[in-house]
């Protein structure tokens, strides 16, 4: 077996007379059985006339069925985990001669793993929570639970909340825009200033025309950077009432006895969504780590893979904007050499996490992989035993207890991390500082 480069192996096989001569005959008899000739009934066709109408359709399967054979037998002789489909690069196959031919092939990498994948240097920062956030969350709850009362008819002023009527009179992307219910809080910065501006004076039942620029970053894509005339119709104005502050307004959200229990969940949950996001960054600085302590050739239909994976889940990201990728004229062939070195870090660092999380021992238990089914089930609102079935059958119960066990690794590599404090932005070179 030759080395040809990283995983790449050359190999020369041969088969002998006697085993083609075997493969022939069985060939023969699998055609045989299903040939329909005139004269012959099923199955009755004698092999030597096979032999002659069908030369070329038995000398085609025997080879396929011998090279894969006789391959597979060298690769299982040899304990070779061999990965990707291997190629055939010179057949030499004549009557009455051994079959000779060469296949080039790659193998799983071999990665021998020392101990400095404990103790990794990374970045973190315990997160800290200000009461005047905390405070802030407790303010967001009131909002979301607030009363909207209609207000006696007058003049609209610029911190109103108001309900309108809205219709486009120029022509739109997708058809005319028509909202016969749409809030508004204006002065707020969620508020395009032209509709303050516009809406600020009207009273309940005024109707008025006017136009609006939207900007071409504007979030609605058959807005953006369109010039529309609407038709407006203010149906009325309205005061925000929000609830008190206290241990009642707790108790009605939940299973909270009191304001602190709610304001110490406010807490928690503020420093989970901050430590979540602290720990996902250390996580990526722990496979910079892996990735940079340890070189080793990886296959390239691993990589090739790994770069469909990265594709595929972009288109379906463009898809899901509502954008046809159809359209943007991509140049495949350069987009997948783009990907390539990202896909090649990707699949170095999946193998480094597999190869930790066996040395440690590290698996997804039955009751992590079932609490993430019934998640799933929860969130589809289907029963249990029938998410589970479906999951099964597609190999999804399979790559959910593989993402829980890489999870679990980075887990514990990160606990085993020494952590540093996280470098402050760089301030450009341009900026002043007051």
């Amino acid at each position: 077996m030759a080395l040809l480069e990283g995983c790449k192996h050359e190999i020369e096989l041969v088969v002998s007379l006697e085993e083609i001569d075997k493969e022939t005959t069985l060939v023969v008899e699998d055609i045989r059985k299903k040939a329909a000739l005139p004269g012959f009934r099923p199955g009755k066709v004698p092999a030597s006339l096979i032999r002659t109408k069908f030369a070329k359709d038995v000398r085609q399967d025997v080879l396929e069925r011998i090279i894969q054979k006789a391959f597979r037998q060298y690769a299982d002789g040899e304990k070779l985990e061999v990965v990707g489909t291997p190629l055939v690069v010179d057949t030499h196959y004549h009557a009455g001669e051994p079959l000779k031919f060469k296949t080039q092939f790659e193998v799983a990498p071999v990665v021998e793993l020392r101990d400095d994948y404990r103790g990794l240097t990374v970045p973190y920062r315990e997160p800290v929570v200000a009461a005047e956030e905390v405070e802030a969350r407790l303010q967001a709850l009131r909002a979301q639970k607030a009363e909207y009362i209609n207000e006696d008819p007058r003049p609209a002023n610029g911190t109103d909340h108001v309900l309108i009527a809205l219709r486009s009179l120029s022509p739109l992307e997708g058809g005319e825009l028509n909202e016969n219910e749409l809030a508004l809080e204006l002065g707020h910065s969620d508020t395009m200033a032209a509709f303050t501006e516009n809406v600020t004076g009207m009273e309940p039942g005024d109707e008025k025309e006017f136009v609006i620029a939207y900007p071409a970053d504007y979030g609605a894509e058959r807005l953006a950077g369109q010039t529309v005339t609407f038709s407006c119709t203010l149906k009325t104005i309205r005061r925000k009432e929000m609830p008190e502050l206290n241990d009642e307004f707790a108790q009605d959200l939940g299973d909270f006895k009191s304001l602190d229990e709610l304001r110490a969940a406010a807490r928690k949950s503020i420093y989970a969504d901050r430590d979540n996001t602290a720990r996902q960054q250390a996580h990526a600085a722990i496979l910079d780590s892996l990735v940079e302590l340890y070189d080793f050739p990886i296959p390239q239909s691993f990589v090739d893979r790994q770069v469909e994976s990265i594709i595929e889940n972009r288109l379906r990201s463009l898809a899901d904007q509502g954008i046809d990728p159809r359209t943007l004229n991509l140049d495949w062939d350069k987009l997948k050499e783009s990907q390539a070195p990202r896909a090649l870090k990707d699949v170095r660092a999946s193998l480094l996490l597999e190869k930790v999380a066996d040395r440690e021992a590290i698996h997804a238990t039955r009751d992590e992989v079932d609490g993430e089914v019934q998640r799933i089930a929860r969130q589809e609102r289907e029963a249990v035993a029938s998410v589970r079935r479906r999951l099964e059958q597609d190999g999804t119960v399979g790559r959910i207890a593989g993402h829980i066990r890489t999870q679990k690794t980075l887990n514990f590599l990160f606990e085993q991390a020494s952590k540093v404090e996280p470098a402050a932005p760089e301030v450009p070179a341009d900026t002043e500082i007051e």
